[in-house]
């Protein structure tokens, strides 16, 4: 069975590897390009090109997937799949390229939080669970029938780096679980229902800051889903700060408002909200690495009253 591999993010290597070490090893990884990063601006590979060197795959890194010479180049493998995992959108015409069609491994239950961001908008959302989603890829973003799902439970306090990780190895089963099931023929589509459907957009700027208006719990929630990265944005002292771990305190004095600093203890601040309060736990100031509470108090002198906006 001759695969095509497309992906480039830490997401997608626990699927290169898992369909390698089962007999299903790609003939082509198309990845993306390396990029220049750092002050040296050095070129760096991404993580699925990384690996596709490590296991002798070669690889395609085009620069523009509608590219006639790279079109005649995919052709010209004949694969019989192709499986993307967490790539680019593609080209309606590489779809029915491979003779069993083009797979895709989506970081959620759809036909919920379809989009670029499904972890982060699960978690930012309070979900309980969450899971990945196998589909045969159609012209619509997120839409084709469903092969195979599986999910997991979202820990209360667990943010998107562990999320993330437990999901790309959840992932990387399924998809195997996947081809196997195609190759077979004995795996059964099913339609999305999409009036159930829930859109995942890219995180954007409008996404990194805090209304401290807003309940704990949703600040919270908004803190797991934004940690490790890019981190969640306020100003304390006029100087910005990134929260990334919190925790929820469900009664605080009412006379505090929304941003307050509510009380000061050793090893974190609680800030009132519009319905709770919300304990920081590691952070981040700007120009700076992120630590824990106890040590940011060690250093800075936060008083209670004092205000975050």
């Amino acid at each position: 069975m001759k695969i095509i591999f497309m992906g480039t993010p830490e997401f997608a290597v626990p699927s290169l590897i898992k369909l390698t070490e089962n007999n299903y090893k790609p003939v082509a990884v198309v990845t993306g390009l390396d990029k220049k990063q750092g002050r040296g601006q050095k070129l760096i590979s991404t993580p699925v090109k990384i690996i596709a060197e490590k296991l002798n795959i070669p690889l395609i890194q085009p620069l523009n997937l509608k590219d006639p010479a790279f079109l005649k180049q995919i052709k010209s493998i004949d694969a019989d799949l192709a499986c993307v995992v967490a790539f680019r959108i593609l080209p309606e015409e590489m779809l029915t390229l491979p003779k069993m069609g083009t797979i895709n491994l989506h970081g959620s239950l759809l036909p919920f939080y379809r989009g670029a961001a499904p972890i982060q908008r699960a978690i930012m959302a309070g979900e309980k669970e969450t899971g990945v989603t196998t589909f045969f890829i159609k012209k619509t973003v997120d839409t084709g029938n469903i092969l195979l799902q599986d999910s997991l439970k979202i820990d209360a306090n667990e943010d998107f780096g562990s999320v993330h990780d437990r999901l790309s190895e959840l992932g990387g089963d399924l998809l195997l679980e996947t081809v196997k099931g195609v190759n077979s023929g004995n795996i059964e589509e099913r339609k999305q229902d999409d009036s159930l459907a829930t859109k995942a957009p890219k995180i954007n700027a409008s996404d990194l800051n805090i209304n401290w208006s807003n309940s704990a719990k949703s600040i919270h929630d908004q803190v797991r889903g934004l940690s490790p990265f890019p981190g969640l944005s306020t100003k304390l002292m006029n100087k910005k700060i990134k929260i990334f771990k919190s925790e929820v305190e469900e009664e605080i004095p009412a006379k505090f408002s929304p941003g307050e600093v509510a009380s000061v203890e050793k090893d974190y601040f609680t800030v009132a909200t519009g319905k709770g309060g919300l304990r920081i736990l590691e952070l981040q100031r700007e120009g700076k690495n992120r630590i824990k509470c106890a040590d940011f108090l060690r250093g800075m002198d936060v008083s209670v009253g004092e205000k975050l906006d």
